[in-house]
């Protein structure tokens, strides 16, 4: 399991390495959210339509 080898790696007492733990989860987090999911988003996944068919008379 990759948690408990993060776990051994990660220096200082139990307190201090939860600490690490949730800061290096919100890196994680906001590394995928500011590049990961927008390069997907652009250069992967098909672009939708973006185009409404019909008359425009609303009704």
């Amino acid at each position: 399991m990759i948690f408990p080898l993060v776990w051994r790696i990660l220096p200082g007492p139990r307190a201090l390495k939860v600490i690490e733990l949730i800061v290096l989860l919100l890196l994680i987090v906001y590394v995928l959210f500011t590049w990961v999911f927008p390069w997907l988003a652009n250069d992967v996944l098909p672009q939708p339509d973006g185009t409404v068919s019909g008359n425009g008379s609303g009704g």
